[in-house]
Parts: structure tokens; C-alpha cells; sequence
């Protein structure tokens, strides 16, 4: 079991990792929801891990999860190259346990999601890396409650 799961009371960061930006989210302390933190500008992996690290401390997270862009059939790309490579810089950086989780689809899931509640383009652009951050997070919530043998409400 890791430390996220069988405390209550603290929180675990999620993470949407984009050569841009990066997008940001965080469970609520019982580790059943994932809301949508911020959007931050990508300056570089040195910076915006101490960014993520500042986050998760100022958050209470004790635990990160990094989405992970594998391609479709299950293979990790040059995509997921980096950001494994980013996640291993955050662990450094935050002295956390960081996990990477699956993020196939999730950008557009978010995309469909902002469409359906009729998010203009603009507005759309602002927050589509925190809604993805939120789905993967909460995706990644999901199973921890599954793996508790807790069932969905």
C-alpha cells in the first residue's frame, strides 16, 4: 500500500505535464474527488519542478501522479520519454512519491467535457490542461478506491 492510500486527511497533486504548459489538480483529503488547481507556464523542467514541488507543499500533497502519454496500443513514445524523465527531476525535487499514471485520451475527454458545457474557444484554452490534470487525477482516484474495495457513490 502506498503512503496516499490509507490516511485520510491528505492530499495527493495531479499533473498534466505539457512542453508548454502544465496543468495542476488536487484530491480532496478523503482522496475521492480531483479538483482542477492551475494552469502554469512551462519555463523548463528545472523550474516548473520546483513550481510542482512549491504546489504540493502549499497543497498538503504527499503524493504526485504524473500523467503519462503512452500511444495508443500501449507503447511509450517520445512523449512519455520525457515526461518520465520530467517525473524523476519532481521526485528529486519534491522528496515525494511520484507515480505515473496512464493519461491516454485524457486532453481530449477534457476537450469533449468543455465542449458539452459550452466553453467558448478562449475559454477552453485557459483550463484544458487543469480539466485534463482533473481526469487524470480523478481517474487515478478511482482506482485507489477500487483497490481499497471501496465502490463508487
Amino acid at each position: 500500500m502506498s503512503d496516499a492510500e490509507g490516511k485520510t486527511g491528505e492530499r495527493i497533486l495531479g499533473v498534466d505535464y505539457g512542453e508548454r504548459r502544465v496543468g495542476l489538480a488536487v484530491s480532496d483529503p478523503l482522496l475521492l474527488t480531483a479538483q482542477g488547481l492551475d494552469v502554469v507556464r512551462n519555463e523548463g523542467p528545472r523550474k516548473i519542478a520546483e513550481e510542482i514541488s512549491a504546489r504540493a507543499k502549499e497543497t498538503g500533497a504527499r503524493q504526485i501522479v504524473v500523467g503519462l502519454p503512452r500511444n495508443m496500443n500501449g507503447s511509450l513514445g517520445k512523449g512519455a520519454m520525457v515526461v518520465m524523465e520530467f517525473a524523476e527531476r519532481l521526485r528529486r525535487a519534491s522528496g515525494l512519491e511520484v507515480v505515473l499514471w496512464d493519461e491516454r485520451l485524457s486532453t481530449a475527454r477534457a476537450e469533449r467535457e468543455m465542449l458539452d458545457a459550452d466553453l467558448s474557444r478562449a475559454r477552453r484554452a485557459k483550463v484544458r490542461d487543469k480539466v485534463a490534470a482533473q481526469l487524470v487525477l480523478q481517474n487515478y482516484l478511482d482506482y485507489l478506491r477500487t483497490e481499497r474495495g471501496q465502490t463508487q457513490r
